[in-house]
């Protein structure tokens, strides 16, 4: 199947959640992505929103999908536990949002959303699988939505519900969580939600068909050179593929990934940890560790994704009275960028945090907001946040 015969009609380009710094240099002009101010993050939080969002001067938020309720404007009733997203350009103007489902029914469905951020449908661009969880947009205009189940697959989908979604077995039968395209190397890099889980890569036959490829595992020395090393049996017919490498590198619960230029940021929510892999040199090294310092701003690092100024947006996995997404800036340093708070958000995550494609507004999901008692989760909810975001285009009212 030829490229734009996948894409179908109606959403083209690529998707900005596989695009950082390096990309919109390139496209923009250094001088629009340059950060206004270095280490000093967005500034201090304000008190909660009616949303239960805390967010620096200049931003507010609103509430775009409620999970099990029909999206205001259509008769599409959206799916509960929404999980990964990516923003994809629409063709007739402003973008498409694809959402996961992580639950028990999966799959994921789409908005088509106006420039001036006005929802103007709704509809599922996949069904019939399992706890979808996080996954990755690709440079020719798809979504790659993982299953995070052990016998989990990577499903290419038409962010225009146009076309067939496509499984890829040879892309690995595991507990995906997140994917990233390398389209300079021509390689997809995928992580896995264990505790023992790998760090993955694959490199298609050809290029961009996924259908068949090879796959490997990451092997770290103590030094941070990484070795790939090929998995024998992708499908995981009578071995896991995480067991399958002896000496592969355990990555503790590895969640978000996300590919700037030649490095990729890949977070362990175990160990509180993001990773910086130089896909050129082959080498990793730790980039942020919650447990280093006591004042350490984020723990639970989970899904993440880059601004167009080459900050890295890092959402919580943690049911505590406050969760906080946080950005690491281009200098290293660290700090709180929003919390949500209050009833609404009990026991809830952070989840799908993306951009769209103009940089100016960001998504993520409360992925169990609005908990129906102390021990129902609520069916969550997605929310856009606008704001002075640096190296954006001006955004158009909402």
């Amino acid at each position: 199947m030829r490229r734009r015969e996948f894409i179908g009609l109606g959403v083209g380009g690529v998707a900005a959640v596989s695009l950082g710094a390096a990309f919109w240099d390139n496209l923009f002009g250094s001088a629009e992505s340059r950060p206004l101010k270095r280490g000093s993050g967005y500034g201090p939080r304000r008190p909660p929103d009616e949303n239960g969002v805390r967010l620096p001067e200049g931003f507010r938020s609103r509430v775009v999908a409620r999970g099990d309720e029909a999206v205001p404007g259509t008769d599409y009733r959206w799916h509960i536990a929404s999980d990964g997203m990516a923003t994809f350009p629409d063709d007739g103007g402003g973008f498409v949002l694809v959402s996961n489902c992580e639950n028990l029914t999966g799959g994921a469905s789409a908005l088509r959303i106006a420039p001036d951020g006005r929802v103007r449908d709704a509809y599922r661009i996949l069904s019939g699988t399992a706890q979808n969880c996080s996954g990755g947009g690709t440079p020719w205009g798809t979504w790659l939505s993982c299953e995070e189940i052990e016998d989990g697959r990577i499903w290419e989908c038409d962010p225009s519900g146009r076309e067939r979604a496509l499984a890829h077995p040879a892309m690995g039968v595991f507990k995906h969580e997140a994917a990233a395209v390398d389209p300079r190397e021509r390689r997809v890099y995928m992580t896995e939600d264990l505790i023992d889980g790998g760090l993955y890569r694959y490199t298609p036959e050809r290029w961009p068909d996924l259908s068949a490829g090879v796959l490997e595992i990451a092997r770290v020395d103590k030094g941070g050179t990484v070795e790939w090393i090929g998995v024998p049996d992708p499908s995981a017919g009578l071995e896991r593929t995480r067991r399958q490498v002896r000496g592969s590198t355990r990555f503790k619960r590895g969640e978000g990934i996300w590919l700037d230029g030649h490095t990729l940021y890949v977070s362990t929510t175990a160990d509180h940890r993001v990773h910086a892999y130089d896909t050129k040199r082959g080498h990793i090294r730790v980039a942020y560790d919650g447990l280093a310092s006591a004042s350490a701003p984020l723990l639970r690092v989970d899904q993440l994704t880059g601004s167009h100024a080459g900050e890295v947006f890092v959402c919580e996995d943690i049911a505590t009275d406050e969760i906080d997404m946080g950005v690491i800036e281009r200098d290293g340093s660290v700090s709180k960028f929003l919390s949500v708070t209050g009833p609404q958000h009990r026991g809830s995550e952070l989840t799908g945090v993306t951009f769209d494609p103009t940089g100016s507004r960001v998504y993520f999901s409360s992925q169990r907001a609005f908990p129906k008692s102390d021990l129902l989760p609520g069916p969550g909810a997605i929310y856009e946040v606008t704001g002075p975001f640096r190296g954006a285009a001006r955004p158009r009212p909402t």
